[in-house]
């Protein structure tokens, strides 16, 4: 099956996947490792189970640096659930702070506000969520329970290539970050974290799971009305089996990881090799759109995501029949968020460099025909 060539997928989510981890998923179906069940059908309590999740953690772990002080949770409900379920366990004081920077952090800000007083520390909705303002420029108020931000606005493109200090910004609030989008894709700079979050959809996996990734000082806060199942500490303290978890979807995501790990790019390997090809990937695709005469993207080039790249027709008439040309080229799913319109692509981990060259190729013959 190694040969098999498939159409390029662009989704921002649910996204494509390693096809070597499709083959071995399809292959163990119906019996995992001849235990005579597949993952879908055993026991969460079981020691099948209890291998596959220990895997996964140990991998992940391993993928992305995750220090001893944090817990590593996998949870239920994606990044939109996490949005309830952070204020419930770290807003004590009632205030929480939010960068807005995109539509995603305004959700986020949306939801905290049922359970506490939301601030913005800065809000990009006036120019379009197209830049991040300066930390220096950002409001922060001294007895905020956290700083929420968004590190990769999915919707427009937004992304933050370092993560704020907060301890220079003379602030003691942990940051957390929705990183739905943009984890596993780059490494994480553990010291200036207090919580990170994302839903599996995009580089990890199926729909199902949430990763949490939470500083243990920060366990043991939620309030007293928030659900026991959304309680990080005692997730933490039942192994993410207080309730039964996504069983399926965690296995997905630990082949996700062992290939991750696996993976080489330029003599590179692991994340570094995933971090290089993306990086190789956006530098791509926003070269030709920088010098295009038919297509155009409006992200401020210091912030632009290297996962998601909406992108626009000067002539919007033609994106009906750019959409429908792509899609017989076999480059999927590049219509843009019925929020915005116009096109979008997600460069993910699992999208090959080769699969940009095509986009390219296809978009610079299409403005050719009809620049």
């Amino acid at each position: 099956m190694s040969g098999i060539r498939r159409p390029f997928n662009f989704s921002a989510g649910p996204a494509c996947l390693p096809l070597p981890v499709l083959e071995q998923v399809a292959a163990e179906m119906s019996d995992w490792q001849g235990c005579g069940m597949g993952v879908m059908e055993m026991s969460h309590r079981g020691p099948q189970f209890q291998s596959i999740i220990d895997a996964a953690e140990h991998d992940l772990r391993s993928l992305l640096a995750v220090p001893d002080d944090f817990a590593v949770l996998f949870m239920q409900g994606g990044g939109l659930a996490e949005n309830a379920i952070v204020p419930l366990n770290l807003a004590m004081r009632g205030k929480v702070d939010v960068l807005v920077t995109g539509s995603w952090s305004a959700k986020s800000a949306a939801e905290a506000r049922k359970y506490a007083d939301v601030h913005f520390a800065a809000n990009t909705e006036a120019d379009g969520y197209r830049s991040i303002p300066s930390p220096s420029d950002w409001q922060l108020r001294p007895d905020a329970d956290y700083l929420h931000l968004c590190s990769n606005e999915t919707i427009d493109g937004v992304e933050f290539h370092e993560l704020p200090d907060l301890d220079a910004l003379g602030s003691a609030a942990p940051l957390v970050v929705d990183c739905s989008s943009n984890q596993l894709s780059r490494p994480m700079d553990w010291s200036r974290v207090g919580l990170a979050f994302g839903g599996a959809q995009k580089n990890v996996g199926p729909a199902g799971v949430t990763l949490v990734f939470a500083r243990r000082s920060l366990l043991g806060r939620a309030l007293p009305h928030c659900p026991s199942a959304f309680d990080y500490q005692r997730v933490a303290e039942q192994g993410s089996m207080y309730n039964t978890p996504p069983t399926f979807s965690i296995y997905v995501a630990g082949l996700v990881f062992r290939w991750a790990l696996k993976f080489e790019y330029l003599g590179l390997r692991g994340l570094a090799a995933i971090e290089r090809q993306n990086i190789d990937k956006a530098a791509l695709l926003y070269e030709f759109l920088d010098r295009s005469s038919l297509f155009s993207n409006a992200v401020a080039p210091s912030v632009r995501s290297r996962m998601n790249v909406p992108f626009f027709l000067r002539e919007p008439a033609l994106t009906d029949t750019c959409l429908r040309e792509a899609a017989a080229a076999g480059l999927l799913q590049l219509k843009g968020h019925k929020s915005k319109g116009g096109m979008r692509a997600s460069l993910y981990n699992a999208m090959p460099i080769e699969g940009v060259r095509a986009l390219v190729n296809f978009l610079q013959d299409f403005e050719i025909r009809h620049g």
